[in-house]
């Protein structure tokens, strides 16, 4: 018997493979609620999520002072977003949504990507009772900087 050595089908040892890296990579500043507030999303090479929401606080104590609300848990599946964000002064976020392709036609622009679900805010009172408002929201991605070249010199 004549055994004949094909390197299409010679099976990778480990350390050549490469990881699965999702097809899009959806990191990057996103708007939020208001003008000037933002989701900072971030997308690890082993998938793992992480970021944090930047707002303006509206309490009496906090009033428009910058407030970063980092996620307490996070999970990205296809293109399926969930995340929850730390307590800060008693308010707290939960997102469930989808990361979508905008309308933009290139990373530079505003819009490229879109964060795309329901919102839900929550308040915990001085009585310790907790509220909560849903928002039907669509988050823009910020206009990224797509020139990585260096520049040349003369």
């Amino acid at each position: 018997m004549l055994l004949v050595s094909n390197p299409l089908l010679t099976a990778q040892s480990p350390s050549q493979s490469t990881a699965v890296k999702p097809q899009e990579n959806y990191s990057g500043m996103y708007s939020f609620l208001r003008e000037g507030e933002f989701v900072q999303l971030t997308i690890e090479d082993d998938g793992r999520v992480t970021g944090f929401v930047s707002r303006y606080g509206d309490s009496e104590s906090d009033r428009g002072a910058f407030l970063d609300q980092f996620f307490k848990q996070a999970q990205l599946d296809g293109n399926k977003l969930a995340f929850t964000t730390d307590t800060i002064h008693g308010v707290w976020y939960e997102f469930k949504g989808t990361v979508e392709r905008g309308e933009a036609k290139t990373l530079s622009d505003e819009g490229y990507y879109l964060l795309k679900g329901i919102l839900t805010e929550y308040r915990t009172a001085a009585d310790k009772t907790v509220t909560s408002k849903l928002h039907n929201v669509t988050f823009k991605s910020f206009p990224q900087d797509t020139d990585a070249a260096p520049s040349k010199r003369n």
